[in-house]
C-alpha cells in the first residue's frame, strides 16, 4: 500500500441551481481538508477530475480550486480526464504522486456542472466519449449504445428485463438512505419493470428506470502517505488498484463481455492477494442497469449469462452476500461525470470504516470500487482496506 484516503467531503448531487463550477468546487474542497484534520497549507498537490466537453463555458478548472483557499496559490494543480472514469483517474493520479514520493498529502476534487447545458445537447456531448467514426450517428446517445448492448445480451442469454428492474429497484431503495443522492425515492420493483407513461422505453429494451441521471455535483477526498495517515483520525488504504484501457471501437470487442472490466478486477485482486469472495461490498458503475449486470459477470461474481440470476437471487442486495451500490449507485445518487469516481471512493471508504450511517452494510471490511469510462473502455478498480476508522 502506498496511499490512504484520510478525509472527504461530498456535496449533494442533482440540479444545483445558482451554483457554478467554481462554487461546486468550493463547496467540498476546504471541507475535505478539515475532515482529514489537516490544514490547507499541508496540501502538496491538487488533482481535479472534470470531463467538461462543453457542458460549461468555463474550462481549465484546475486553478479554480485556489478560489476556495488562498493557501493553495502556487501549489501544482492539474485537471485530469478519462470520460466517465474521470474521477477515478484523478484519484489514481494522486495515489501515483504519493507512490513516487512527489507528495505526502494530495487533494482530489471531482466536479461536473451538466445542467447548464440544454437537455437536447447533453447526449451529443457525452457521445464524444464513444468511437465517433462508427458510433455517433443518427442522433445516437449513450442510452442508445447501452440499449444495443442490452439487445445483444438478450439475444445471447435471453430477456433480462426483470433482472434489470430488480437492479434499478435495489439501487433506488438504497438511495433513500443516502443524503447526497439526487433521487431519494423507493420506486419499487413493479414500477421499474413496467413500461408506462412515467417509465417509458428510452432505447432498445432500456426503460427510463434503467438509465442514470443528468446531474451537477462535486466530491473531494484527501490522500496521504501511510506514515502521515497513521497519525490522523481515519485512514483507508489502497490495498491495490488497477487501470485497464480497452479498444475504443465496440466493433473490435465482444461488447457484452466487458473484458476490460474483468481484466482490471483480475489485476487488482492479484496485486491485493484477494478474490471476489473477500470483498464485503462494491461500489460499481451502474450508468445503466445492463452495465451493472454485465459487471457482475466481469468481476467474477457470476458466470457469463448468469448476471441476471445473481440480481434476482438477492446476492447483491444490501443484506446479500455481496452488497453492491449500497449508496444507490449512479442510478439513484446521480452521475455528474467528473465527480462520480471520487464519490464512489468516498462511499466505499465510508462503508469500510463503518461510518456510512443509514447506508451502512453489515460486517464492513474490504471494499471494491469499479468506475468505467465509455462502454468498458477505461476501467478502474480499487480495493480499499480500513487501517483506522
Amino acid at each position: 500500500m502506498t496511499a490512504c484516503i484520510v478525509g472527504w467531503s461530498h456535496g449533494k448531487f442533482g440540479k444545483r441551481e445558482g451554483l457554478d463550477l467554481e462554487a461546486l468546487i468550493a463547496e467540498v474542497a476546504v471541507g475535505a481538508i478539515a475532515d482529514a484534520g489537516l490544514e490547507p497549507r499541508d496540501v502538496d498537490a491538487i488533482y481535479v477530475g472534470h470531463f467538461g466537453g462543453g457542458f460549461v463555458k468555463q474550462d481549465f478548472p484546475a486553478s479554480l480550486v485556489m478560489q476556495a483557499c488562498d493557501a493553495w496559490r502556487f501549489k501544482p494543480a492539474t485537471r485530469v480526464e478519462n470520460a466517465c472514469a474521470t474521477g477515478s483517474a484523478a484519484v489514481f493520479q494522486g495515489v501515483t504522486s504519493i507512490a513516487a514520493r512527489e507528495a505526502r498529502v494530495v487533494l482530489v476534487v471531482g466536479v461536473e456542472k451538466m445542467t447548464e447545458t440544454p437537455g437536447e445537447q447533453i447526449g451529443g456531448i457525452l457521445m464524444k466519449a464513444s468511437y465517433v467514426k462508427e458510433e455517433d450517428r443518427d442522433g445516437m446517445s449513450f442510452a442508445g449504445v447501452f440499449g444495443q448492448i442490452a439487445q445483444l445480451y438478450f439475444q445471447r442469454y435471453g430477456d433480462q428485463s426483470d433482472a434489470m428492474a430488480r437492479i434499478a429497484a435495489k439501487n433506488h431503495r438504497n438511495g433513500v438512505d443516502n443524503p447526497y443522492a439526487q433521487l431519494r425515492k423507493d420506486l419499487g420493483f413493479e414500477f421499474c419493470r413496467t413500461v408506462s407513461d412515467r417509465n417509458p422505453i428510452v432505447a432498445g429494451p432500456l426503460r427510463r428506470t434503467d438509465c442514470s441521471l443528468v446531474s451537477d455535483g462535486a466530491a473531494a477526498l484527501v490522500l496521504a502517505d501511510v506514515e502521515t495517515a497513521l497519525r490522523l483520525k481515519k485512514a483507508v488504504a489502497f490495498r491495490a488498484r488497477a487501470q485497464v484501457n480497452d479498444y475504443l471501437p465496440m466493433s473490435r470487442r465482444d461488447i457484452v463481455a466487458f473484458e476490460g472490466c474483468g481484466a482490471a478486477w483480475r489485476q487488482a485482486h492479484a496485486a491485493a492477494g484477494t478474490r471476489v469472495d473477500d470483498l464485503r461490498l462494491v461500489e460499481t458503475h451502474d450508468c445503466f442497469t445492463i452495465a451493472e449486470l454485465l459487471q457482475y459477470e466481469a468481476m467474477g461474481l457470476a458466470k457469463p449469462g448468469q448476471g441476471g440470476k445473481t440480481a434476482l437471487d438477492g446476492v447483491t442486495e444490501k443484506d446479500g452476500r455481496l452488497p453492491i451500490n449500497a449508496s444507490g449507485g449512479l442510478k439513484s445518487k446521480g452521475h455528474p461525470i467528473g465527480a462520480t469516481g471520487v464519490s464512489m471512493h468516498i462511499m466505499a471508504a465510508m462503508q469500510a470504516t463503518g461510518t456510512a450511517g443509514p447506508m451502512q452494510v453489515p460486517n464492513p471490511g474490504l471494499a471494491g470500487v469499479f468506475n468505467m469510462g465509455g462502454a468498458a473502455v477505461a476501467n478502474y478498480v480499487s480495493i480499499l482496506e480500513p487501517l483506522r476508522a
